[in-house]
Formats: C-alpha cells, sequence, structure tokens
C-alpha cells in the first residue's frame, strides 16, 4: 500500500472513530425542565431520572415526530444506564405473551404487526421503530391496557352497568370520581359539562383506563423490582392528575412525567409543574 492509502485509511479510521464518540444531540429535542424554567439537555434529565421507577412519556397518538421524541428519551435513559422496561398503552395486559415472544425474536414482524393491529389498530409506522430497538436491546414491552370494550361500555353507561365477568377484568381497579379529578378531565380533555350523566360517566371511562394503566405498571414493577418503566401514553393520560396520581394512591414509588411540545396548547410559556415535570421541544 502506498503512502496515500496508509494516509486514507488512517483518515477514515480517524472519521471513524470521531462520529462513535460523536453525542447525539444534533438529533436530540431540547428539554424544558418545568420547575427550574430552563431548558436542559437529553442526557441531563436521562441521569436525574434513570433510577426513578416509572416515567410517562406522553405523546399524541401516532405522530411520529413524537415518537421520534419517545425512543430518543429511551436510548437516553438506556445509555445513562437504566434497567428499562417499556408501558404501553397500546397493547391490553393479555397481549403479554405475543409482547415478550416479540423481544425475544421469537416472531416475526409481519405477525407482531397483526398483533398490534388487534390491540390498538392504526400507526404502526410511528411506532415501529421503538418496537425495533425494544428488541435490539431485549427491553421487555408491557401491555397496560384494558379491553376496549369496558372503557366503551362505562363511557356509556357508566362503571355501575359492568358485569362481574367484565370487572374481574379489572381486578385492582376501582372508580371513585372526586371533585379534583372532575376538574382535571375538563381541563385535560377540553369536557365541558356541569356533571350531567354522560360526563360522569365520561370521566368514570377515564378513570378506569388511567387506573388499570397504574395498577398493571405496578405489578410488573412488583414483579421486576429495579426496573424503570417508561410508560407510552396519550398525554392527557401521562399527565400528573391522571395516571401518575392513581399510582400515587396506591404505591410510593415516585413518577416522573414527560410531555410534548403542542404548538398552540402545550409549550414552555402554558406547561404547569402540575402537569408535567419535562417538556420535549422543537419534536422533528
Amino acid at each position: 500500500m502506498d503512502v496515500f492509502g496508509v494516509r486514507t485509511v488512517r483518515l477514515l479510521s480517524a472519521l471513524a472513530l470521531l462520529l462513535a464518540a460523536a453525542p447525539c444531540g444534533a438529533e436530540d429535542p431540547a428539554v424544558y425542565d418545568v420547575q427550574a424554567g430552563r431548558t436542559i439537555g437529553l442526557a441531563d434529565m436521562a441521569r436525574r431520572l434513570r433510577e426513578t421507577p416509572l416515567v410517562l412519556a406522553g405523546e399524541l397518538h401516532a405522530q411520529p415526530p413524537i415518537q421520534r421524541g419517545q425512543l430518543r428519551v429511551l436510548e437516553a435513559l438506556h445509555a445513562a444506564g437504566a434497567r428499562l422496561a417499556v408501558g404501553l398503552e397500546m397493547f391490553r395486559r393479555d397481549g403479554r405473551e405475543a409482547l415478550d415472544r416479540w423481544v425475544a425474536g421469537g416472531l416475526a414482524e409481519r405477525e407482531f404487526r397483526a398483533v398490534f393491529a388487534d390491540h390498538w389498530g392504526t400507526g404502526w409506522d410511528a411506532y415501529r421503530p421503538i418496537f425495533l430497538w425494544a428488541r435490539e436491546h431485549r427491553v421487555p414491552l408491557v401491555g397496560l391496557n384494558v379491553p376496549r370494550e369496558i372503557t366503551r361500555k362505562v363511557a356509556r353507561s357508566g362503571f355501575a352497568s359492568l358485569s362481574e365477568e367484565e370487572r374481574g377484568l379489572l381486578a385492582g381497579v376501582t372508580c371513585d370520581l372526586d371533585p379534583e379529578y372532575l376538574d382535571y378531565v375538563r381541563r385535560a380533555h377540553g369536557a365541558h359539562g356541569h356533571g350531567g350523566g354522560d360526563f360522569l360517566f365520561f370521566c368514570e371511562a377515564q378513570m378506569v383506563w388511567d387506573a388499570a394503566m397504574a395498577v398493571h405498571a405496578l405489578d410488573f414493577l412488583a414483579a421486576h423490582p429495579g426496573r424503570t418503566m417508561v410508560i407510552l401514553t396519550g398525554v392527557a393520560h401521562a399527565r400528573k392528575g391522571a395516571v401518575p396520581r392513581q399510582i400515587a394512591r396506591r404505591s410510593p414509588l415516585p413518577a416522573a412525567v414527560i410531555l410534548p411540545e403542542i404548538p398552540g396548547s402545550l409549550d414552555p410559556a402554558t406547561v404547569r409543574f402540575e402537569d408535567a415535570d419535562f417538556l420535549l421541544v422543537g419534536l422533528k
């Protein structure tokens, strides 16, 4: 090999090392620390949260920029040394076997996509990178939801309308509305009303949803101590008044909330510490 060839090889090797060592900051969203009122780095947030048992990463469903932000949070926590699990609103609790097989490499992508379609429906392309990342790193995926028929029935006819068999699918889930939660639902969901039956049933359905995800997440952590579960769920469920409140009613385990910036409705100027700890800003 002549001198120019040697120099070329050395240059390419050095470039490869630089690229491997380079931080991914250019791809990272900015993080707004709500309590401090300032912007911090994604890695800084991850170091603070790596031993937090529950981290809720809120989303607008099937919006690729937001799911990319969630993936960056997972990557940052993993790099910070957190022993992760990912809790999913998109899957019912009874999807555990399929989720375990997917993570273990025992389920083909087309088969897992069919499972996703059964549990959630649309939006596969937005979530696919998260599922592939979890499979690559052997990070457990955990279904947290309940059958849609149950929440729909509660929203239509109230919690009291559930049969004994249906309530059996909600072990540990209660539905005791209070003024604070009713006010939260009005704010978080843009719901209007003055306590009429339809609104109360809607609130009960939301509480069943929130409580079920809290119970199922806590059940997993009880069986797998030392894990950090990142819960991917809609913004209205991720806010502190929803799933985190249901967690706090059942366990002393701390939870942190990360929400995405939603221009015009959720940004550094409008977010409150009562709703979130961090805000992902500039998602692309």
